[in-house]
């Protein structure tokens, strides 16, 4: 149960939390990935499937979690499945909180070092993300909302400068034609796509930080339609400027686009470095938030204080992210979250809150 006013958020800070955790490496990879499943320009049709099955999805959550607005997964499972099986559901939810930590620090760690300190060993670019992090996390969930509350502007003025900027080398003709292979090769991207918007189920420990709680629907509405609108508009351009087949040979096509282009007479050139800028911060956000949301797991479900788990799960997370090997292990860590996800987030809340309204109808019977 949350006590102090210091830890409540307004409704525009949860719809802002939920953001900015979900906008991540979605924006690198996401082209990528989906064009390998669909490998048709019908790709932007999938990333708005993909964005309204999450907004589905996001709803069922937030309806489980209205039904105890005090309290979060970690609290109120066990009222609906008891003490044991709640204790195995919140390990497995704090447990894919802290990989997806690891996951996600060590894709940033890669970038870096591709792209900005070539030759730095990534622990040397680990370290300083990290206990960033936990500076921020150490205030409580109102610092992460008012620093996402800045991260974001920055954010969305940085990418559509650039995305308008990179209309100098898009082509219409390689998004054409439209379903022009029917509605199946679409549909076979949805899983992907869908995957992209994973950071919805962070409502799962939010809620009960909200002024208003009633307003929560609002709040993952918002927080997945603005994703789905960068997200299309990434993918419309990346496919617009190097056709399908061209996509799927890169790694960060993303980035390939922005590298693509010149402006002469500007101060710079480089403008992949203004999406890494917007990117990186992104990135950082949306590993703080999984951090905190695995440490208020553990904490909860220990019943101890959250600041040893907050330090315990650094090391943790360190060697999480050091277990890839190379660039294509850490993509198969991704998938492997990515499915956990579906159970974790797609069928789980459906069957918790299944299960509780048949408790609350056979209690209605016997009374």
């Amino acid at each position: 149960m949350i006590t102090s006013p210091k830890d409540h958020i307004t409704t525009p800070q949860a719809a802002i939390i939920v953001i900015n955790y979900i906008i991540g490496t979605g924006i690198l990879t996401l082209p990528r990935t989906s064009t390998e499943k669909v490998k048709t320009p019908d790709i932007w049709l999938t990333v708005i499937l993909g964005g309204l099955i999450a907004m589905m999805a996001g709803i069922i959550i937030v309806k489980l979690s209205q039904q105890f607005p005090e309290k979060t997964f970690y609290q109120y499972s066990q009222e609906i499945v008891g003490k044991w099986v709640s204790g195995l559901l919140s390990l497995l939810l704090a447990c894919y909180f802290f990989m997806m930590c690891g996951f996600l620090v060590r894709v940033l760690a890669e970038i870096t070092s591709f792209f900005l300190l070539e030759g730095t060993p990534l622990w040397a670019i680990l370290m300083p993300y990290m206990w960033t992090s936990l500076y921020l996390i150490m205030g409580g969930i109102n610092p992460l909302a008012r620093v996402f509350e800045m991260i974001f502007p920055i954010t969305v003025g940085i990418f559509l400068m650039v995305t308008l900027m990179s209309f100098k080398i898009f082509e219409m003709d390689n998004l054409r034609p439209v379903l022009g292979l029917g509605i199946i090769p679409v549909l076979k991207g949805i899983k992907t796509t869908a995957l992209s918007y994973t950071g919805f189920e962070i409502m799962l420990i939010l809620l009960p930080f909200m002024k208003q709680p009633n307003k929560a629907g609002k709040v993952i509405l918002v927080g997945i339609f603005f994703p789905m609108i960068f997200y299309t508009i990434t993918v419309v351009m990346v496919i617009g400027a190097f056709s399908v087949d061209g996509v799927i040979t890169q790694t960060w096509p993303t980035l390939d686009l922005m590298r693509s282009f010149e402006m002469p007479g500007l101060l710079f050139e480089r403008f992949e470095s203004l999406l890494l800028v917007i990117w990186i911060m992104q990135m950082f956000a949306s590993f703080t938030t999984a951090h905190y949301a695995a440490s208020l797991g553990l904490a909860q479900l220990f019943k101890k204080n959250i600041h040893p788990f907050m330090y315990g799960l650094l090391p943790v997370i360190y060697i999480i992210a050091m277990i890839p090997t190379n660039i294509n292990n850490l993509f198969k860590l991704g998938d492997m979250l990515g499915n956990a996800a579906l159970f974790l987030f797609g069928l789980q809340p459906l069957l918790l809150l299944f299960i509780l309204r048949l408790k609350k109808r056979k209690h209605e019977v016997k009374s």
